[in-house]
């Protein structure tokens, strides 16, 4: 009845009133049963996080886990020490903030790898742990699409406003920049640690868990919070990002002589997209993960190790691509220095002096 009557209103749309009314009939309410009884239930929730790999395929995993975060500490560790063995980069705020973000994204892949890898070790940690590695995590995590938008914004001035950007963008403005970064992050979820230490016993801290964060920060109240900030914190970097894309992209139309220079901004901030979308992830994971699992019921630890390789590991391949291989200036100076380190390799093998 009701799609015939908005037939009757829309006649020129009936094949989109169609799709519409199956997509919100048919298939809407099958994601309301994964969180209705896969998130909300405790007893499905325990069981679900309880299933546990064999010794080989948790080796394996582990392994391949540790390969990655050896393979991106070296790149994110060679991206900084060409940062610093250079004075034209920290004296320039798009690469101090660039590096920032590398930095920070080492510090969060460290942190949520050593939580993977302990989870498998150990299983459960003590809570006063596992709130110092929860909180480093969601803090890092945070700041990651805060910078995104700092950048971005950083690229718009140096585009549209090129006469200004001397002025505004300066060294001591950006470290300030950085300073409300950690703060605006920082602060809406440290509150989590001080309504557990007004609502728990001092005995909660001496016990052991398995590190999630509905685990240690229990209270309903901070899970809507944090919902409520993911919101606010996402939507303001979206908006920031595509009022700087369009701005750009205006500014490449209305200025022949700096196109190719409005072009690459333009694609770095296409990139800041893509890499937002992908931090994104996280946030929407656990409900994925649950209707993933009744989708392919005897798959649950499979979807969860691809969930986190995707969410938490993939995005952080982004940084080095946008600036360490983009970027002709970075690029340059990160090729000497690799070529540097060999020379010196090669000067100090012993096989070289036979």
């Amino acid at each position: 009845m009701f799609e015939q009557g908005l037939v009757l209103i829309l006649p020129n749309e009936f094949l989109a009133i169609r799709f519409a009314c199956y997509v919100i009939v048919q298939i809407l309410p099958r994601f309301v049963s994964p969180v209705v009884y896969g998130l909300r239930d405790q007893t499905f929730r325990r069981y679900f996080m309880l299933i546990r790999d064999t010794y080989t395929t948790a080796f394996v995993k582990n392994l391949i886990v540790v390969l990655v975060w050896i393979t991106l500490s070296y790149i994110n560790s060679t991206l900084v020490a060409t940062f610093f063995r250079h004075q034209t980069f920290y004296e320039d705020p798009r690469y101090i903030l660039f590096i920032h973000m590398v930095i920070n994204d080492a510090i969060q892949l460290t942190v949520t790898i050593t939580l993977f890898v302990l989870s498998y070790i150990f299983y459960k940690i003590n809570v006063s742990f596992c709130c110092f590695f929860i909180l480093v995590a969601v803090f890092t995590t945070r700041n990651t699409p805060v910078n995104l938008a700092s950048m971005a914004i950083e690229r718009y001035i140096a585009i549209c406003e090129p006469l200004r950007h001397s002025q505004i963008c300066t060294v001591r403005r950006t470290y300030i920049v950085i300073g409300w970064i950690w703060f605006i992050c920082v602060a809406p979820d440290i509150t989590d640690l001080f309504v557990t230490l007004a609502t728990e016993s001092l005995s909660f801290f001496h016990e052991s868990v398995f590190c999630l964060r509905q685990n240690v920060f229990k209270d309903p109240i901070l899970a809507y919070k944090r919902q409520a900030f993911d919101i606010i914190y996402f939507s303001c970097v979206f908006l920031i990002l595509v009022f700087t894309y369009l701005r750009i992209m205006f500014a490449a139309r209305a200025l022949s002589t700096e196109k190719m220079s409005a072009q690459r901004a333009r694609n770095t901030i296409l990139l800041h997209g893509a890499q937002l979308a992908m931090c994104m992830l996280s946030y929407i994971s656990p409900s994925v993960e649950v209707v993933l699992h009744l989708i392919f019921p005897g798959r649950i630890l499979e979807i969860r190790y691809a969930n986190y390789l995707i969410v938490y590991i993939l995005p952080r391949f982004l940084s080095p691509i946008i600036y360490g291989v983009r970027d002709k200036k970075f690029r340059k100076h990160f090729k000497m220095y690799l070529l540097s380190n060999r020379l010196r390799f090669r000067a100090v093998d012993p096989r070289n002096n036979k």
